[in-house]
């Protein structure tokens, strides 16, 4: 059981990276990105083609970071004209499209077998001293990455984020760059996903094209409205609550005596059930924005 926890855990913070990514850009940008799940994705599949051409943990990780950036600069590219409704929908069919061909890249990516094989964060450690040791890494991460938000946020930097949410014409006929304000936040969110995603798959030492499907994308955007949308803790917090309480419907499951195929049913009604709640009735997440004030949190 004690493993377990430490699974859920270190799960939880790659998913509370992938959810400050998202929300740096949906939360204080006002970047409707319906796909986040892509930036993850460069991370994976970087750390996979490192492994696979021998080329090393280190060129892995600056693949990755270079892959997101140029998906991230894709991603700003289609938001020049469009709306952000229109420009969400883009996001998600780049991702498609990107899915599809690491479906059928094989020579690159695995195709739909994936690569497996990938060694762990912490090889040669045994257990329990390795995934403790992961997890010591994953909260470093989300740390630094939290610290990273926070105080690019809060900042002026951040306020003209906020404004450019708001009143976009007002920030443009302020003399902000609207265009380079968006590909920086893209950018910079987009090396935060990529990290999550690096780590992920040296962690569950597997990678496949079904870890980038859409439905990944809105768990993330849950855990960032039921976190708190432009609130750096609110997201943390959303991360983790939907992580350990998805993680325990398995054992709700057998308490109730169901067969095992209730187990996606029952994820997928708490995370669509969750979302329609606080959307109707908490609007503002667990942790609230607090506007007309800088913070860090």
């Amino acid at each position: 059981m004690f493993e377990f926890f430490v699974h859920v855990a270190v799960m939880a913070c790659l998913y509370g990276l992938l959810a400050l990514s998202l929300n740096l850009q949906v939360g204080f940008a006002g970047l409707v990105n319906f796909g986040q799940i892509i930036l993850f994705g460069c991370g994976t599949y970087a750390a996979s083609i490192a492994f696979s051409h021998q080329l090393g943990p280190l060129a892995g990780i600056a693949l990755g970071v270079v892959f997101a950036l140029c998906v991230a600069a894709a991603f700003a590219r289609l938001g020049r004209n469009l709306g952000a409704d229109y420009w969400g929908i883009a996001t998600l069919a780049v991702a498609e499209v990107l899915r599809i061909l690491a479906n059928n890249e094989t020579w690159l990516t695995g195709g739909a077998q994936g690569v497996g094989g990938i060694p762990l964060v912490f090889a040669g450690i045994s257990r329990p001293v390795g995934p403790l040791l992961t997890l010591g890494l994953c909260l470093a991460l989300l740390l630094a990455a939290w610290w990273l938000c926070s105080r690019l946020t809060a900042s002026r930097y951040g306020l003209s984020l906020k404004l450019m949410r708001e009143e976009p014409l007002l920030a443009a006929s302020l003399g902000y760059d609207l265009s380079r304000l968006k590909i920086q936040t893209l950018m910079v969110a987009a090396v935060i996903a990529a990290a999550a995603g690096f780590v992920f798959a040296h962690y569950t030492t597997f990678v496949g094209p079904d870890q980038l499907v859409s439905s990944e994308t809105f768990l993330i955007w849950a855990m960032v409205i039921i976190g708190g949308a432009g609130t750096h803790l609110g997201a943390i917090a959303g991360a983790f609550l939907l992580q350990f309480v998805l993680a325990f419907v398995p054992f709700v499951k057998d308490a109730l005596g169901l067969p095992s195929e209730y187990v996606a049913i029952m994820r997928m009604t708490l995370i669509g059930g969750g979302l329609l709640a606080f959307l109707m009735w908490r609007t503002q997440g667990l942790i609230p924005e607090r506007l007309g004030e800088t913070r860090r949190g």
